[in-house]
């Protein structure tokens, strides 16, 4: 009897080392296999004016400073171009000189741009997509004039067509121009508070460049500014203009966004450097 207990004694410790070795083993390759799990690439799409657009010298926009800010997982596709209101971006050649009876330019066609084709067709789920318009789309005049109702809803039309792609929006408000009210800095764009509205009507992120940028003019000291734009702090962040940057402004606006995207949490943060 003694010998049998023995031997079950045994053979139970054995079994008890075996579940005890298993254990152990399962999370320790779980934990082992979680950090091999890379960061799956994304691209970044870019829709915008001259102040986002790529450029090798003045107007710089942003846009063109804003890939550094990431891992080599980011890939960005600018699309910004000059002079563009979110009307014409999208239809680009078929916006008329003519407005219709609500007061908005008229489309000889409803067809896209082949940018915003481009995008359309190239967008892949869990992209991003950045989008600044409104320094362009207040001008009273058509082909580039967009009323405020139109505006909100061709960033709705933008979001809508981005989210169906599993792309995901973000509205920017358009970046401030330099403007000074004495020694103080002060915002100067329209459309600030339709992105802001037409971000929460898609249900999409937005950063507020405009005043993120006020507020990076009043740290420079950028005011009080006599209109001179080539010389000191103001000439180093411009152009020859009160509005477009050279490229040490453009890294610093886009710096703005990076810095944004952290602050509030957004998703395309997670590969920032």
């Amino acid at each position: 009897m003694k010998i049998v207990s023995a031997v079950t004694a045994l053979l139970l410790s054995v079994g008890g080392l075996g579940v005890a070795t298993a254990t152990t083993a399962g999370p320790a390759c779980a934990a082992t296999g979680a950090s091999t799990v890379a960061a799956a690439p994304v691209k970044v799409w870019m829709a915008g004016d001259s102040t986002m657009m790529n450029a090798g010298s003045c107007p710089i926009g942003w846009g063109s400073q804003f890939a550094p800010y990431f891992t080599s997982d980011v890939t960005v596709q600018n699309s910004a171009v000059g002079g563009r209101s979110i009307q014409t971006w999208l239809y680009e050649g078929n916006v008329t000189t003519t407005k219709n009876a609500a007061g908005e330019c008229a489309l000889s066609s409803t067809a896209y741009s082949s940018r915003w084709t481009a995008m359309l067709n190239g967008f892949a789920a869990g992209d991003y997509l950045i989008v600044q318009f409104g320094i362009n789309d207040g001008d009273t005049a058509c082909p580039r004039h967009v009323g405020t109702a139109r505006f909100k809803e061709l960033l709705g039309v933008m979001a809508s067509a981005a989210k169906a792609r599993g792309v995901k929006p973000i509205f920017v408000t358009p970046v401030a121009a330099i403007t000074c009210s004495g020694s103080v800095a002060v915002g100067n764009r329209g459309f600030v508070t339709e992105t802001k509205a037409a971000a929460t009507a898609a249900g999409v992120s937005v950063i507020d460049l405009h005043a993120r940028s006020v507020a990076l003019y009043n740290s420079l000291r950028l005011c009080p500014n006599n209109g001179d734009y080539t010389t000191g702090a103001v000439g180093a962040f411009f152009c020859n203009d009160h509005t477009h940057f050279e490229a040490a402004g453009a890294k610093q606006i886009a710096g703005l966004i990076a810095t944004a995207l952290r602050e509030q949490g957004i998703g395309l943060a997670t590969y920032l450097k």
